[in-house]
């Protein structure tokens, strides 16, 4: 599809300064992501989609003050679009969990371990 806005030589658009709404939320979601990553990098953990999203949804209801379990999580991600098997997100989960970068909680929920959320908030 054709796009006026974009220049047909191959090379990128410049970006924007239009604060829109869907520049804005691009933008903040490319910042948290960013985040996601270093923290992964800081513990010894590669990138994938899934432990960015499975991270997000976690930070995501953590601000809201709610907390997710596997079944909140896998909702979370099949409500933004992320075909995921429930097994893939459990198993993401319980690594994160070994490799402390999350805990389980008493009520089979999952947060930020206290170490991570000091990386994720003192990059």
């Amino acid at each position: 599809m054709y796009n006026s806005q974009l220049p047909t030589d191959g090379s990128h658009a410049p970006k924007s300064t239009s604060m829109s709404s869907g520049v804005f939320e691009q933008r903040t979601e490319r910042h948290v992501n960013e985040r996601i990553r270093f923290l992964l990098k800081s513990f010894g953990l590669r990138t994938s989609l899934i432990r960015l999203k499975v991270i997000d949804a976690l930070l995501t209801a953590a601000e809201s003050d709610r907390s997710l379990g596997v079944r909140g999580v896998h909702s979370h991600l099949l409500d933004l679009d992320i075909p995921l098997s429930f097994l893939s997100v459990r198993e993401v989960l319980k690594r994160l969990c070994v490799e402390g970068v999350i805990t389980l909680n008493t009520d089979k929920s999952y947060s930020l371990h206290p170490q991570a959320a000091a990386v994720l908030h003192n990059e």
